[in-house]
């Protein structure tokens, strides 16, 4: 269905659409029990009441200060992991092309303990994630690069990165002292617990730049999944989109790290999920970003209140779905 509005045209996929209205329902559904349950019980309209500033003090100062800037947090690195994810599965044309595979999400990690250890402090250590990711996705599209980037290629090269670098991190681990290593290594199982609104603002911002970015160039890469000898027929310039694509997935992807550790498996799934719902031919951009944000933030609720009071990070909780996910993945397309 095209909508045309001016002298743009918007093309609407009917079932995409209404999944991704089901999606923000639910989001919004987990978003308030996130915001009401816990030790303390906040009713919903002393939540409306605290979000502007009018509610009970008790009710301000844990909606305010304690859980709205988590769940804000999560729904936005959920949203930036699936968008990223959304990204490098479309343009590698494979669903084992996420930044959990191909060595970004290691490379960020890599960036981040190298902080940890020189004692650096949480602003340090978010921009060592996002330099390692950088880092990572230049030397890793340089290995790839062969006149093009080939979605196999960049899979491999990028399996072969990622398995070096978590040699690399296991070795600075061990050669860090005990407090480090500890603080590495809590960092590196992905939390959510006690991010504030400095955690948020920036992938907030990134997301802001980057989605009318995304936008602009998601129908090129659909063009671009049926090889790029069709999409050079159709008057796309291929690498230019793929560049542009690329910075945009490693920038999410590195400041998603940054926020919240490397929150393994969200990348992987949700594009996919989001595939399966939509029943399109393609990866969507848009229903991936919402699957992200709905499974990071239903995940780390499940961590806090259904298997309380052990209160797992929600990189555990993601891992253990995530793997399930990836074991079912495979044994239906074994090809």
């Amino acid at each position: 269905m095209n909508v045309r509005v001016g002298p743009w045209s918007v093309r609407l996929a009917p079932r995409a659409l209404l999944v991704s209205v089901i999606l923000v329902a639910i989001g919004f559904a987990v978003t308030v029990a996130a915001l009401s349950t816990g030790e303390f019980t906040v009713p919903v309209p002393d939540i409306i009441s605290a979000i502007f500033g009018q509610g009970p003090p008790v009710a301000e100062l844990i909606v305010g200060k304690l859980r709205a800037p988590r769940v804000v947090t999560g729904l936005l690195v959920g949203a930036a992991f699936g968008l990223s994810g959304a990204i490098f599965q479309s343009l590698t044309r494979n669903p084992l092309g996420s930044p959990d595979f191909i060595g970004f999400t290691a490379g960020a990690s890599t960036g981040g303990i190298l902080a940890v250890v020189a004692g650096g402090s949480a602003m340090t250590i978010a921009g060592g994630a996002l330099a390692g990711c950088v880092v990572t996705a230049v030397l890793v599209y340089a290995l790839a690069y062969r006149g093009g980037v080939q979605g196999y290629r960049l899979v491999l090269v990028g399996i072969g990165a990622n398995a070096l670098l978590l040699a690399v991190n296991s070795y600075l681990l061990t050669r860090a002292n005990i407090n480090d290593a500890a603080n590495a290594g809590a960092w590196l199982t992905g939390s959510l617990s006690g991010r504030g609104w400095d955690h948020a603002v920036p992938v907030a911002l990134a997301l802001l730049v980057l989605l009318p970015l995304c936008a602009f160039i998601a129908r090129p890469m659909r063009m671009m999944e049926m090889g790029d000898d069709a999409a050079k027929a159709m008057g796309i310039k291929v690498e230019a989109v793929r560049a542009v694509a690329v910075t945009a997935g490693v920038l999410l992807a590195g400041v998603a790290t940054a926020a919240a550790g490397p929150v393994v498996f969200v990348a992987l799934a949700a594009p996919q999920l989001a595939r399966r719902l939509t029943r399109s031919p393609g990866v969507t951009l848009a229903s991936s970003a919402l699957m992200g944000a709905v499974l990071l933030t239903a995940a780390d609720l499940a961590a806090q209140r259904v298997l309380a009071p052990t209160q797992l990070p929600v990189g555990v909780l993601t891992a253990a779905i995530g793997g399930t996910y990836l074991v079912l993945l495979l044994r239906k397309d074994r090809h």
